[in-house]
């Protein structure tokens, strides 16, 4: 397409072949490198504008974390770093019991990321390990999953064979009732060695790319406690570094590697725990949290902060010239979504070019003319190459989802521009909002430029797309009804504070969110800004329904990191805090504004965390109850034993056998319902209990 030249623009940024090149060069380099030696990898497969390509590679290895920089346009490969270190594999009794080994997410992140689990291969004593087929319900091989986040687990288990995705293609709103697993057939290995719960694989990569492993054996008790724990610490700051430097990162195996890199030299040697105990049993500082509808590891206790729009982070960094219209507008639209907009526009049979711009920029959106005109003229190239070839009749198959997908991209990308450009104040909205619109307009755009061609996807992969469609526009109708409910809420609140009284500035009442740690359970409640630490405790009780029966104390954001351990282990059994870092109960939220304190650590007991966010803050004429505007997931009853204890009542309570069920609902008491939320319930308990004012 000669467009950008006609145009006076210059194509500075890499083709697809050059794109390739680029990802074959860092799947086989096995050494550190230099910028000139991809550069020459790439000429010989496709040398057009060596001009701009230094920069291009350059930005785009360092944008997309593809490998781990060392400085001075130098990087070392993922294959490089992770092929030869060794880590750890321990075996959970059911893999005990039943003779196998599920490789899931173990490997993660020893083996090339485009390899699938069940592509992976294992050698014990110079003997290939054969495999076997593991049946049972879809819940019991999720956990073996989980580390590529929780909710993508669901989709290794179904692309573990044909037959596991038929399964979940017939019903994509209900897991099958059984599946089947390609696991390792180990019973012959475990009966030999006498391997017992405790014992533990050491695993050496053999082959990085092509995912070869070998086991050898390590007692139970052939590494000291002292060792382990000193991984584990390294391991914690590890995680730490990684999220300081990059947040949350683009996906779990992202944030493992760099964990792993940020380190230090102890975390990449032995002794180790297998990472999924180190995460899910060893760290106290470590865990899962929600991040908008996926899941990401983060500090304990705190949550992920959302984006104030949509999120850029996805848009190449070589844009286009197009896309760098899209980009300036604030708009994170690929070239390869608009060609599609493009197609999906000759299959409605339209006439007027315009209702393509008309979907890609929404109302709100003012273009200036320079860039209106430019877009509409590249709209008009595009569509006269595609009008030659295009033939409805073979468009039909994938017309139907590119249309859908290009309705539920259009209505994102409109809502997100209303909230941005609209009067509310956007702590009022529902949590990791504009993440949520930001990974289903990611998502939705992946699917529009999977489907920007001429020619179909084979049946089975149409299925999966078509699910995944129903999958966002069902979210993307969830998180609509949420910001809709916010959006009466916040505008009856700035009503009430117009209409309340002659006089204005009174009063002024802060917005707060509460949210207990390592949970996607929480609460926002308004209160005046004379309310004092003591009341807020109240106000913590009162929406969690507990029942004020353990110690508490609250901490100022600033200093989460410094508690003081006593006691010779990595993991003290009292971990204290420095009595300058334990905020007075008797102090107000006005007198810790004064201090730029915007966020506090509630302890309650020494289980339980909460944190306490300070959104915004509103003026209103006359004092007001305290009150819950929003909130979400059932708060779990104070005498569990912590957040992960807690999940793992709830997981039983879904998939376990009924006499487990049973036990569970007798832990959780018959009042709990898993996931209920009733905001009106909440503020009928809070004018009861508070009489706190006065107690207090």
């Amino acid at each position: 397409m000669d467009f950008l030249v006609h145009y006076g623009h210059n194509e500075v940024f890499m083709n697809v072949s050059q794109e390739e090149a680029l990802y074959d060069f860092l799947e086989n380099v096995s050494e550190s490198f230099k910028l000139d030696e991809i550069l020459s990898y790439i000429r010989v497969i496709d040398s057009r504008r060596i001009n701009w390509l230094a920069g291009e590679v350059e930005s785009f290895i360092n944008y997309r974390n593809l490998a781990f920089p060392v400085g001075n346009k130098r990087w070392v490969s993922r294959r490089a770093f992770f092929g030869q270190l060794p880590f750890v594999i321990s075996p959970t009794r059911l893999e005990l019991v039943n003779g196998i080994l599920i490789p899931g997410h173990r490997c993660v992140p020893f083996a090339n990321s485009n390899l699938l689990p069940q592509k992976y291969s294992f050698s014990w004593q110079g003997q290939s390990i054969g495999f076997t087929t593991t049946e049972g319900n879809p819940n019991e091989f999720y956990p073996y999953y989980s580390i590529f986040g929780e909710e993508y687990a669901p989709q290794y288990v179904a692309r573990d064979n044909e037959e596991n995705e038929e399964a979940f293609n017939n019903d994509p709103y209900d897991d099958p009732a059984e599946v089947s697993i390609r696991s390792l057939d180990m019973r012959n290995i475990y009966r030999e060695i006498s391997f017992v719960p405790g014992d533990r694989f050491l695993v050496h990569t053999v082959d990085w790319k092509e995912g070869k492993f070998k086991l050898e054996k390590i007692g139970a008790d052939e590494w000291a406690k002292a060792d382990l724990d000193a991984w584990a610490l390294a391991a914690e700051n590890g995680f730490t570094a990684s999220f300081t430097k990059l947040g949350p990162g683009s996906c779990t195996e992202e944030q493992i590697a760099y964990a792993y890199w940020y380190g230090d030299a102890r975390m990449r040697s032995v002794p180790a725990y297998a990472l999924e105990a180190f995460l899910y049993e060893k760290t106290d500082r470590i865990d899962i949290g929600s991040y908008g509808i996926e899941t990401r590891f983060w500090y304990a206790g705190r949550e992920i902060p959302d984006h104030k729009g949509l999120d850029t982070g996805n848009i190449r960094p070589d844009k286009t010239p197009i896309e760098e219209i899209f980009y300036r507008w604030k708009l994170p639209i690929s070239e390869y979504v608009i060609q599609s907009y493009i197609r999906d526009f000759l299959y409605r049979g339209e006439k007027d070019v315009k209702q393509i711009l008309e979907r890609l920029v929404p109302v709100s959106v003012e273009l200036d003319k320079q860039d209106h005109e430019f877009l509409l003229d590249y709209i008009n190239s595009v569509l006269e190459e595609y009008r030659e070839f295009y033939s409805p009749f073979a468009d039909e198959t994938i017309g139907s989802i590119r249309l859908r997908a290009a309705e539920i991209h259009t209505a994102v990308i409109d809502l997100a521009m209303q909230l941005q450009k609209g009067e509310i104040d956007i702590s009022w909205l529902p949590r990791h909002t504009f993440i949520i619109l930001s990974q289903i307009l990611y998502h939705t755009a992946g699917v529009m430029e999977d489907l920007d061609s001429d020619e179909a996807p084979q049946e089975a992969e149409i299925a999966v797309i078509d699910g995944s469609l129903d999958s966002m526009i069902e979210t993307y109708e969830d998180i609509k009804e949420l910001i809709d409910e916010a959006l009466g809420s916040f505008r009856r609140n700035k009503l009430a504070i117009v209409h309340g009284g002659k006089k204005s500035g009174n009063v002024t009442e802060q917005l707060l969110q509460l949210s207990i740690g390592g949970l996607d359970v929480w609460r926002r409640v308004i209160a005046d800004e004379d309310c004092t630490l003591k009341i807020l405790h109240h106000i913590i009780q009162t929406v969690f329904g507990w029942r004020n029966t353990m110690d508490f104390i609250f901490i100022t954001d600033r200093s989460f990191q410094k508690k003081e351990e006593s006691g010779s282990s990595r993991h003290p059994a009292v971990l204290e805090w420095s009595k300058e870092n334990i905020l007075d109960v008797h102090t107000s939220i006005k007198e810790l504004h004064s201090r730029n304190i915007t966020e506090l650590l509630y302890e309650y007991g020494t289980k339980w965390t909460v944190r306490i966010m300070f959104l915004s803050r509103n003026e209103t004429p006359s004092f007001r109850p305290i009150r819950c505007v929003a909130g979400a997931g059932a708060a779990p009853p104070e005498f569990i034993n912590g957040p992960v204890k807690f999940k793992k009542i709830l997981q039983t309570l879904e998939n376990g056998k009924e006499v487990e069920q049973l036990s569970a609902r007798e832990e959780l008491g018959i009042e709990f319902i898993p996931g209920e939320f009733d905001v009106d319930i909440c503020n009928r308990n809070l004018n009861a209990n508070l009489l706190i004012r006065e107690r207090s």
